[in-house]
């Protein structure tokens, strides 16, 4: 009987120190660098606000009540951290447009999630359910952005969601925007060049301006519950205006639309 309480005694001994030791670790281990950023509350105000769509400092400073110095300080912050980047205004060369990387952000809390415990799940983006979702895609041509939007929804929403597209001065469709997307088993050739006045009157869960002049031009744009916008560099624009300026467009598109997919219907 002495010698199994003596084995007990040493087993729970030894179960202490394990523990011991693995608290010592865990409590030693630094904080992983993306909760380090994002532990602030303007940082974590301007994050929340920037995964609505791109926005001018000046916006954010309108959003949260806080000094621009404060506000510029903390998005260079988050633009240093790899989570925020920021392109010259197309529409005014003096103003410029922050963007939030989603997947930077996704990488970095699911780091975060496994630093905790490495059961805890990714979790993921999903077509949204119930009723049908609406969403227009405007730029000022609809010959590229907005119809390789509409595309990517076509392709990842399902039958519960509504793509369509327009612009402020609608040209043709870019026959190099059909090849990108062909390259991603995505077919746009179909889809017709319209104006945006073709949609007045009807009514959208989502409105996504993608470029600066259109969001500016549009003054009266079709109704929607919610609006927002997308600063995506013109790939007709690009030196050189190639496949490879069409190609990144289309792989930017398709993350913010995979994005966006979890939102529809809240």
């Amino acid at each position: 009987m002495s010698s199994c309480i003596e084995q007990l005694h040493l087993d729970y001994t030894n179960q202490f120190a394990i523990i011991g030791t693995m608290s010592a670790a865990a409590t030693a281990a630094p904080a992983p660098a993306v909760l380090r950023v994002l532990a602030h509350d303007l940082r974590w105000a301007i994050v929340r606000l920037l995964a609505g769509g791109d926005l001018r400092v000046r916006e954010v400073v309108a959003a949260t009540g806080v000094a621009p110095n404060l506000v510029t300080y903390h998005l260079a912050q988050l633009r240093a951290a790899g989570l925020v980047w920021v392109r010259r205004s197309a529409a005014d060369g003096r103003d410029s447009y922050y963007a939030l990387d989603l997947d930077a952000v996704g990488t970095g809390m699911r780091e975060v999630a496994r630093d905790i415990h490495p059961g805890l799940s990714d979790g993921g983006a999903a077509s949204p359910a119930g009723a049908t979702s609406r969403v227009l895609f405007i730029c000022t041509g609809n010959s590229s952005r907005s119809q390789m939007a509409e595309g990517w929804l076509r392709r990842l929403g399902g039958p519960g969601v509504v793509a369509a597209s327009a612009g402020t001065v609608p040209t043709s469709l870019h026959p190099v925007a059909v090849a990108a997307m062909a390259e991603h088993g995505v077919d746009i050739s179909g889809q017709q060049v319209k104006h945006v006045d073709v949609y007045a009157g009807q009514s959208f869960d989502r409105l996504v301006t993608l470029c600066d002049r259109a969001r500016e031009a549009c003054q009266e744009p079709p109704t929607a519950r919610i609006a927002t916008h997308w600063s995506v560099p013109n790939p007709a624009e690009a030196h050189p205006a190639d496949l490879d300026a069409f190609r990144a467009t289309a792989r930017e598109l398709h993350t913010r639309v995979r994005y966006l997919l979890p939102l529809l219907g809240r």
